[in-house]
């Protein structure tokens, strides 16, 4: 069990990579949350009122909570840090593709279209929640032609499946976009500057 007073409950190399490359010493650990489960719950009618988009970052925001509060149940005296991202365009949701094939069909989807990127972010310590933070990104991909897609899909190769918008902004995933609003840690999956600021309220980040 993690000695560390900083968790990260999540397995995304991204997030770990964001959160040492600011100077952070945190352990990372799976919270291993069956994330389906919460999502069909949450199909079944546990959801807030309002629109797909608010109704969306709630989901974000209740799988954030769901993967902090799982690993702080065990590591009571350390401050974990739950985050997840889900991705809608035009009112539908969407997961990491299965396949590659899945991964084109997304990306078609997507083109010459916004999709938003909702992030949910969580702190938790002794099994409760102190702190949430819900945060959009709006990305609009271009009028890419197919054969740049299939040249993209061969170059980027199976990473594309390890992003739910199947693309790496820091690689050649910049190329599929016209415009982009929001800030690139979210988009990356994790709101570092309001994390660090919350963070220096507990102590962990020097002030």
């Amino acid at each position: 069990m993690p000695a560390s007073s900083l968790i990260l409950a999540s397995a995304s190399a991204v997030r770990a990579k964001l959160l040492a490359d600011a100077g952070l010493r945190f352990e990372a650990v799976d919270s291993r949350v069956d994330e389906d489960a919460i999502k069909a719950g949450f199909a079944k009618g546990d959801k807030q009122h309002g629109n797909a988009e608010s109704e969306t970052d709630a989901l974000a925001l209740k799988l954030a909570e769901a993967k902090a509060l799982a690993v702080s149940a065990t590591n009571g005296h350390a401050l974990v840090i739950g985050a997840d991202q889900i991705l809608s365009c035009e009112g539908k949701r969407y997961d990491k593709p299965k396949s590659m094939e899945e991964a084109r069909a997304n990306l078609l989807a997507f083109r010459g279209r916004p999709h938003i990127l909702h992030s949910g972010l969580v702190l938790a310590k002794n099994g409760a929640t102190l702190w949430n933070l819900s945060v959009r990104a709006t990305l609009t991909m271009r009028e890419f032609s197919e054969s740049f897609l299939d040249a993209y899909l061969e170059e980027a190769g199976e990473r594309v499946m390890k992003s739910v918008g199947c693309y790496q902004l820091e690689g050649p995933g910049v190329q599929l976009f016209e415009t982009i609003e929001g800030d690139y840690f979210s988009i990356l999956g994790l709101p570092l500057l309001p994390l660090l600021d919350e963070l220096r309220r507990h102590g962990q980040v020097m002030s």
